[in-house]
């Protein structure tokens, strides 16, 4: 009876390790295929090892259920030493625990883990000093049903995806039905709402493929659009859906000529594509190769011939490591678009980028009165600027808000610190002066004994500062703002003492600082400078022209061998005729003093018993460094 027990026991535990197999490779399966919903139902249920529970995160994340992702991830933490745990995961995490506002733990994952140290709450402060406007935000279509996004401008009415469409089938990655392109008019009274909601025709809205982020051209007549195509690639045993920019044309009042865009491929994706004002370039984001990160923002010129050129990376002032999408530009040649690898608030957040010398300038992160927790995307600006619509998934599901954006005041600074280059002690009583792009005095800060300066700035300018103190040599960093305010100028001026950067420079037991030149030797009772002098005399000329902030003291001495007074004289004729012989080869007399001590500083205090040595000793001239 007993062998009996065991073996049904023996059975039982093997059935169950079978089934739990089975189960495991079937979660597996769908996770692969990135079947999330199914197969985070299975992962529910497997044992909690930390393979299972990252994949059960992921199957959340990636549907943006971040409090049940937050809950799987949680374990893994804790689960596994941080040796074990990739930058991926970490990414993760950190992003989940932004998209439930845990921000204090999230800081410490990105400043411990992901090695981009980060303090959210300094960030908001930041922000509600520089952002250029504040929004107000009106949910558009959470009564169409289903998931909405994606505006696109299309005379008096928009254009946008949603999953409306019950009879549509469902995608297994969320579960929901496939996105269609449907058009609906915009109408305005005590609420805004969407009147006559109708899809776009069939030659658009295809069965079992996502049709998204349509953009018009400004007659209405060609459409550019996302569309996955039907046929998934394997990419390292997954199967990944592609999606590209299709093209359509409007003729006779039909959609027609529906296809790829040449610069598409069924290798990788190219989507949410973006018009400039003169139509001349469609912006878009890809994964193409060689992105910077999992998606990037490109451009290619539209040709002619109605084809395009090669894409164009906008470099790593708009693209991470992470993903950029959505991009959008508006008539001022502002770039708007949404990214979750730069600072910001959880999930996508907006962000715009404004341009010069046809490059964008680092990007500024819009404030949280537009980004959420989680994402926020798809940003279109109207006619007026200051009107317009946007994405997001807060409310749970994709909603198209409208937006009204109202003026902010904005403050700008650079911010430093001032130290000795080679010491690193910090340098009180510097000048730091901040020029504009034509060197004239914008602000000027004498810094106290923290060595801290703090001076003014306009967004969008160039600049340079300087810092300044007597005895160092000017150090003049160049820098142009942007939309970022001080964030990204916060410059520590290392300057270099002249008594540091030349050997010739030093210092002697007063803190004087002189300039070391072999000496110069003048005729009896005369003070014309020979050709010995003059060799010693340009060497001097070089250093001045070197730094052309250096002034110096030149100051003559004799020996003690004739009268007071005579000596006096003498020195002083001699400190001049060395001074002239500077300024006829090109230094600002401003620059330079002469002083005649004739006597009255030896260097050898022999008095009357001198030797012809220490004579030869105190005859000299001194070069004394005054700034």
């Amino acid at each position: 009876m007993k062998t009996i027990k065991q073996y049904i026991l023996l059975a039982t535990l093997t059935i169950s390790v079978f089934s739990f197999s089975q189960s495991k490779s079937k979660a597996d399966m769908l996770y692969e295929n990135r079947a999330y919903v199914e197969a985070a139902e299975i992962f529910t249920n497997l044992p909690k090892t930390a393979t299972n529970l990252e994949k059960l995160g992921d199957c959340y994340y990636y549907n943006s259920e971040f409090a049940n992702a937050y809950k799987a991830y949680k374990q893994v933490y804790d689960l596994k030493d941080s040796a074990e745990l990739t930058d991926e995961f970490y990414f993760k995490y950190f992003d989940v625990l932004k998209g439930i506002k845990k921000y204090d733990e999230a800081d410490e994952i990105t400043t411990n883990h992901l090695n981009n140290p980060f303090n959210t709450k300094s960030f908001k402060s930041l922000l509600k000093r520089i952002i250029p406007y504040e929004y107000e935000l009106v949910n558009l279509t959470s009564d169409v049903g289903g998931s909405s996004f994606g505006v696109g401008l299309k005379g008096d009415k928009i254009v946008f995806a949603s999953t409306k469409n019950i009879k549509n089938p469902n995608y297994q990655w969320n579960g929901k039905p496939y996105l269609d392109l449907y058009e609906a008019k915009v109408s305005i009274g005590d609420t805004i709402t969407l009147d006559s909601i109708l899809p776009l025709s069939k030659k658009i809205n295809t069965v079992k493929q996502h049709e998204s982020n349509a953009v018009f051209t400004k007659d209405g007549k060609t459409m550019y659009f996302s569309r996955n195509l039907k046929k998934r690639i394997d990419l390292d045993s997954t199967k990944i859906a592609v999606v590209s920019i299709f093209k359509a044309e409007l003729v006779d009042d039909e959609w027609k000529n529906v296809e790829a865009v040449s610069f598409s491929s069924n290798e990788y994706s190219t989507m949410h594509p973006a018009l400039n004002e003169d139509e001349t370039k469609l912006y878009f984001s890809s994964d193409m190769p060689n992105t910077l990160g999992s998606f990037d923002i490109f451009y290619v010129d539209i040709l002619g011939d109605n084809s395009f050129g090669e894409p164009v990376n906008l470099g790593n002032n708009i693209n991470t490591i992470r993903r950029e999408q959505y991009p959008y530009i508006a008539k001022d040649s502002t770039l708007y678009f949404a990214s979750n690898g730069k600072h910001g608030f959880g999930g996508l957040d907006l962000f715009s980028s404004s341009v010069r010398n046809d490059k964008f300038l680092d990007a500024l992160n819009l404030g949280e009165t537009i980004n959420s927790e989680k994402d926020d995307f798809a940003f279109v600006v109207v006619d007026s600027l200051n009107t317009g619509f946007l994405s997001s998934n807060r409310s749970g599901l994709d909603n198209i808000y409208t937006f009204k954006r109202i003026d902010t005041e904005r403050t700008y600074f650079i911010e430093g610190l001032v130290t000795d280059k080679v010491t690193g002690d910090i340098l009180p009583n510097t000048t730091v002066t901040l020029f504009d792009k034509d060197g004239n005095v914008v602000a000027e800060q004498v810094v106290g004994a923290d060595g801290k300066y703090k001076l003014p700035t306009l967004p969008n300018q160039q600049y340079s500062v300087e810092g300044f103190q007597p005895k160092y040599i000017p150090q003049l960093e160049y820098f142009d703002t942007n939309d970022k305010g001080n964030i990204e100028f916060n410059i520590e001026l290392e300057i270099e003492s002249y008594k540091d950067a030349e050997d010739i420079v030093t210092d002697d037991d007063f803190g004087n600082t002189f300039i070391q030149l072999e000496n110069i030797y003048f005729d009896f009772a005369k003070w014309d400078i020979k050709p010995q002098a003059a060799s010693t005399l340009d060497v001097l000329v070089a250093l001045l022209v070197k730094y052309p902030r250096m002034e110096i003291q030149l100051g003559a001495h004799t020996d003690s061998r004739a009268g007071f007074q005579f000596n006096l004289d003498l020195s002083d004729k001699r400190a001049k005729s060395a001074l002239e012989y500077l300024v006829q080869n090109g230094i600002p007399r401003e620059r330079l003093t002469s002083v005649g001590y004739g006597e009255t500083k030896p260097l050898v205090p022999c008095g009357d018993n001198c030797t012809e040595t220490e004579h030869s000793i105190n005859r000299r001239v001194e070069f004394l460094i005054l700034k």
